[in-house]
């Protein structure tokens, strides 16, 4: 295909807005899958993104269009999430793209990931194409949808919003007709040495990692020695290829072309998303910028149930080379022992890795309680910083002050909703910088701990809002905060695993709910059971877990007094036991407190 015919674009939406219904419906226009024998959204192909119903990671694939000019055009589609916690995906899938379709739901409007995944593609400077979808719904409200799209930017008050039904078909058409006018075609030099970015990555068990490209410079051949070039890496592609949309082998990809490299290696560290892939006898000089690195939000702790820790080492490895923003570093705790310490974008993005691990690695795995970075000055005024495990917290009495992260949050919200939304921000900690005005929308903007956002913010602020709230979030600073460590204590032993760094004022509260919800989730034994919490060396919290064993002296049935006697004497000596016995923490324990 002729460079001037290739056009790489993106569509980019807030999840349920119907992305990947117009994925399949451009599919089915181009004739690239035949969809009599298959389902819908075929490129959400994982089990966790059926079961969710959400786009978890980008997908990659070629239509070919036959235009109303009479020229026929290589469509390369690359998929995009449309979950909040996904923006980093987004921002990969944005890195390999000319241009973007904005796709807007006319039942719900703009919402919070239409505004985020805007920023991405106007701070890449991408041509957008406003598309507005479900017209030919009942509950359509077009024109106030039209109007939150020109709200975004006054640039696209000049554009034609296309107004679509990718259920039915209705001017789809129109979308492809306008790629081909509107997206520029990709710029490069056919005759310059290869240069292409890798903008992902999958692993495949007989294949090893199998790189996906975009071709900026140069030709890739099949056989072709090539190299990285951020550490000079040498290595013989096996196979070169296009997504139609499963990996279709050919021998020969142009600059502007979208496709994958099978490496052939099989170390999982060794493809670095971001990276630059060149000839190793006529490399290029300079290398594709490459983007951000990944900002981990949430941190837990993961750990294997059944003693695997190889299998579990081995796992992470493969799942961190089919989603590139998963942080892992090994660490050990004293109640669970080996594991790592993960990062991830969002609690969502959590729950996704270890439904991947429990249904694509068949490992059960026990994952503790997250929480976020925290950076500790102790009295020396030495700093530690990246204080990801509540259990290599500081003693308080080494601890100068704790600075945790914040983020600055932009939210538009109706007038009606204002006011819930104004007492959600201040039960997390929020502080108010400035509130305006805009048409029908008010515009809030606070500082928020990165604490209390991570977790179940956004879902309470579409509880309040209706739906209707957009949510946008940029790192701000680190700032001082009266933060405490939460220590529990089962059966006078500290379990490292149940550590938990909280401001003072929630800590008393929380460590209530905390033992409390201990107290019907935790194994019982033939003994009782304490449990407490204490913060800076004071027990704040405290319950018995009842025992679990037979009563000797109220079984109903009739025993001599010497038998009843050896059966409490038998009962003393497992209460005498309670010292060295060892308490193991099943995952529901886990997700109990997560769920206070």
């Amino acid at each position: 295909m002729e460079q001037r015919n290739i056009r790489n674009f993106s569509i980019i939406a807030h999840i349920d807005h119907g992305k990947s219904t117009l994925s399949d419906k451009i599919m089915q226009i181009t004739d690239t899958v035949s969809f009599r024998n298959h389902e819908s959204q075929i490129l959400d192909d994982m089990d966790v993104e059926k079961s969710h119903g959400v786009t978890v990671r980008s997908r990659t694939v070629r239509n070919l269009y036959h235009a109303r000019n009479g020229q026929t055009y290589e469509l390369n589609l690359i998929d995009t999430p449309g979950h909040v916690d996904f923006s980093y995906e987004v921002s990969k899938s944005l890195s390999a793209s000319d241009g973007v379709i904005l796709l807007v739901d006319a039942t719900k409007g703009v919402q919070a990931q239409t505004v985020a995944n805007y920023k991405i593609a106007k701070a890449n400077h991408l041509p957008v194409i406003p598309v507005i979808n479900k017209v030919d719904n009942k509950n359509a409200q077009i024109d106030m949808c039209e109007q939150q799209i020109y709200y975004l930017d006054d640039s696209l008050i000049e554009k034609n919003i296309l107004h679509i039904s990718s259920k039915t078909g209705l001017n789809v058409d129109q979308v492809l007709e306008s790629i081909v006018e509107e997206i520029p075609q990709p710029n490069g030099d056919i005759d310059a040495p290869l240069k292409s970015l890798i903008f992902d990555s999958i692993y495949d068990s007989y294949k090893g990692i199998i790189a996906y490209v975009r071709i900026y410079d140069g030709k890739l051949r099949a056989n072709q020695k090539l190299k990285f070039m951020s550490n000079n890496q040498s290595f013989e592609n096996n196979e070169i290829g296009i997504f139609t949309p499963s990996l279709k082998p050919v021998k020969e990809l142009h600059s502007g072309d979208i496709g994958y490299i099978v490496t052939g290696i099989k170390d999982p560290k060794g493809v670095r998303v971001g990276d630059t892939i060149t000839s190793k006898l006529e490399p290029t000089i300079h290398a594709v910028p490459g983007y951000k690195p990944v900002r981990s939000v949430v941190y837990a702790g993961i750990y294997p149930k059944d003693s695997n820790y190889d299998d579990l080492k081995m796992a992470i490895e493969k799942l961190s080379l089919n989603d590139s923003s998963l942080y892992y570093t090994e660490d050990n705790s004293d109640s669970l022992g080996q594991g790592f310490r993960c990062g991830f974008l969002g609690m969502f993005h959590l729950q996704i890795v270890r439904e991947r691990l429990i249904n694509d690695f068949d490992i059960s795995v026990i994952v503790t309680n997250p929480n976020v970075n925290y950076r500790v000055i102790l009295n020396g005024n030495e700093a530690i910083n990246n204080i990801d495990n509540p259990a290599k917290m500081p003693d308080f009495y080494k601890i100068n002050s704790i600075e945790e992260p914040y983020d600055e949050v932009k939210m538009k919200v109706p007038a009606s909703s204002m006011s819930r939304v104004m007492d959600l921000a201040n039960q997390s900690r929020g502080i108010l910088i400035t509130m305006d005005n805009d048409s029908n929308l008010v515009e809030l903007t606070y500082e928020l701990p990165v604490a209390e956002i991570a977790y179940n913010f956004f879902n309470k602020l579409k509880s309040v809002s209706h739906g209707y709230a957009t949510f946008d979030t940029q790192f701000l600073e680190y700032k001082v905060s009266d933060i405490v460590k939460i220590s529990i204590d089962v059966n006078y032993s500290p379990v490292d695993a149940l550590t938990f760094i909280v401001h003072r004022n929630n800590a008393s509260q929380l460590a209530q709910s905390i033992v409390h919800k201990l107290k019907y989730v935790m194994p019982k034994k033939l003994y009782p059971i304490p449990v407490q919490a204490y913060v800076e060396g004071r027990v704040i919290a405290r319950v018995d877990i009842p025992p679990l064993r037979k009563n000797a002296a109220v079984s109903g049935e009739k025993k001599s007094i010497s038998k009843k006697q050896e059966l409490l004497r038998r009962q003393n000596i497992n209460k005498r036991k309670i010292s060295s016995a060892h308490i193991m923490l099943p995952q529901r324990v886990f997700d109990a407190i997560l769920g206070i």
